[in-house]
């Protein structure tokens, strides 16, 4: 009886010790107020991150093949740029993990203007098509993912405000999403990603894309200076190639519908018959001045 009381004491001291370390810490654990809030998934352990940025696009396009998807809910880019070599600076993730939000855009049309179930000639997948439709779940998002890790990210601040080059490397895969297709319905991926150099200045495609221009928005600088504002900001690509859907339906049915998906979706998409517009406002700051933010609110 003695030894299970001495090992209930010394659990019951690890535990309030425990607690008293991780009290300490809630403690000691600041916040950051003002326009700083916006960086709040600002990596911090990463010393060597030199900006933080936050973006915000609220509209645009993705225009993928022959299918145009309007970008009708915001999408958020967030974390930091290490030291730039010749302007362009590599990109560290946001502290979350969530570099880039998965923020569904609903697809016009919705999946009747992808699948024509009559097309699928297996008796038992025509039928689930025809199910899905009759059951009201035609609905098809494009959500926008990273395709590589966050440190393949480059931004450049000199090309961004100076309308010209790139000024944001993006790599993307575009997740199609609907019941019919499954989870694994992508354009892109790790091994053959789509790769956007955005610009704000006028982009140079190969046809049938013509020129289009970007902008830099309009400039204003908040907490005396520590923080930029880029307000009304439009970056643009349109000399992008797409490869062909894959992983649509699961394993084997995907042999049926990425070649229907494909053929009605106008995929793969040479260079030229893309086009990517982003109109945002993007936040970036000095890492010291959020540090120090992030210090003095306890």
């Amino acid at each position: 009886m003695r030894t299970q009381t001495s090992k209930g004491m010394v659990l019951m001291g690890l535990l309030v010790t425990a607690l008293a370390v991780f009290g300490l810490a809630a403690t000691a654990q600041a916040k950051l107020t003002g326009n700083y809030t916006r960086f709040a998934q600002f990596p911090y352990k990463n010393t060597a991150v030199r900006k933080c940025l936050y973006s915000t696009t609220n509209s645009g396009e993705v225009v993928l093949g022959s299918k145009k998807v309007p970008i009708v809910n915001p999408v958020t880019l967030q974390g930091g740029s290490l030291k730039s070599v010749e302007g362009v600076a590599p990109f560290e993730a946001a502290s979350n993990g969530i570099t880039l939000s998965k923020t569904p855009q609903p697809v016009p049309g919705g999946l009747a203007g992808l699948v024509n179930c009559k097309e699928i000639k297996e008796p038992f997948l025509r039928f689930s098509c025809e199910l899905t439709f009759e059951n009201g779940l035609t609905g098809l998002n494009s959500t926008l993912e990273l395709s590589k890790p966050a440190s393949e990210i480059s931004l450049s601040e000199t090309n961004l405000v100076g309308e010209e080059g790139t000024a944001l490397k993006l790599p993307v895969k575009v997740h199609l999403e609907n019941p019919f297709l499954g989870s694994g319905c992508y354009v892109g991926s790790s091994s053959s990603p789509i790769i956007w150099n955005l610009t704000t200045g006028e982009t140079n495609p190969p046809g049938p894309n013509t020129k289009i221009s970007g902008k830099a928005g309009q400039l204003e600088f908040l907490e005396e200076g520590s923080i930029a504002e880029l307000k009304n900001n439009s970056l643009v690509e349109n000399a992008w190639s797409a490869p062909g859907a894959s992983g649509c339906g699961g394993f084997l049915v995907e042999l049926i519908l990425n070649p229907i998906i494909n053929s009605a979706a106008g995929l793969p998409a040479a260079s030229g018959k893309n086009t990517a517009i982003l109109n945002n406002t993007i936040f970036t700051a000095s890492a010291e001045a959020v540090r120090e933010n992030n210090e003095l609110n306890p």
